[in-house]
């Protein structure tokens, strides 16, 4: 049994328990998430893991539907069809019980995305406006794409219901962007890394009332677990290594956390 290493039960507010990672033992993980967490959002990366996401949606479990920008020529009407039908079955999946917010959406330039930048921009930003159309709040993917996101965001933001810069990739003075933007930002489990400077001094840069946290998982399993599948019973982890690195009380700033993904989220308490 993984036992929290804070008193006050958290949020993973972005992990992926749908996924083939977790098939052998979703029972057994999701159980060990009620024990150290009040609730976990899980979070599509295309369509059918967003069915999936809603499938698992129950008491403390909810569910972000959208499409990740390695799967954006699904809703780019260039390289796809029935792009309008992948709009409309997004829509429809967004409006299904248990759904909270609309993504993982956003550009990622690293080296092993090859979907076509314009396509992503495109699928992001039909996705900003579906969020808008619904106000649901966005979760937002980013990597290595700062400049491009920041265009896109000067442009659509602020979002009716908000959003969160999810997975937080970048330094202070993103960070300031960010909540420029009005979006909330969320650390994962690198934050905890050795090496992983620049984003503890981010973290000291979110006003409390902004911050959150979440696992990714299966990815980014937080340093005592380094080498791990994560799953979101670690959370606890990534929220010990923020309340260090802000001067914090561990408790206090689980209780912050907690009530500012109710607020984003609109989550029953």
């Amino acid at each position: 049994m993984i036992s929290s290493c804070v008193k006050t039960l958290l949020i993973d507010t972005h992990c992926h328990v749908q996924s083939e990672a977790f098939d052998a033992d979703r029972g057994e993980v999701l159980e060990r998430a009620r024990h150290s967490l009040e609730a976990l959002i899980v979070v599509g990366d295309d369509l059918e893991a967003s069915r999936r996401a809603i499938e698992l949606c129950g008491p403390g479990v909810y569910a972000v539907v959208g499409v990740h920008p390695y799967h954006a020529a699904l809703l780019c009407g260039e390289t796809t069809p029935d792009s309008d039908s992948a709009l409309d079955t997004l829509r429809e999946l967004a409006l299904s019980p248990g759904v909270v917010g609309i993504g993982e959406t956003g550009l990622d330039y690293y080296r092993y995305c090859t979907t076509p930048k314009e396509a992503q921009r495109e699928a992001f930003i039909a996705q900003l406006e579906l969020a808008r159309e619904l106000a649901l709040p966005v979760a937002i993917h980013n990597r290595e794409a700062h400049e491009d996101v920041s265009a896109i965001l000067d442009e659509y933001a602020p979002l009716p219901a908000g959003g969160v810069m999810h997975c937080f990739a970048g330094g202070p003075d993103f960070v300031e962007r960010t909540l420029g933007w009005g979006l909330h930002i969320s650390f994962a489990g690198n934050v905890t890394f050795p090496k992983a400077q620049e984003l503890r001094d981010a973290a000291r840069a979110v006003p409390v009332e902004r911050l959150l946290v979440e696992t990714d998982s299966p990815y980014l399993a937080p340093q005592p677990v380094r080498g791990k599948r994560c799953e979101p019973a670690y959370v606890c982890y990534t929220l010990q290594t923020l309340a260090e690195t802000r001067g914090e009380s561990v408790e206090e700033l689980a209780q912050r956390t907690v009530e500012n993904a109710r607020r984003l989220f609109r989550l029953s308490e």
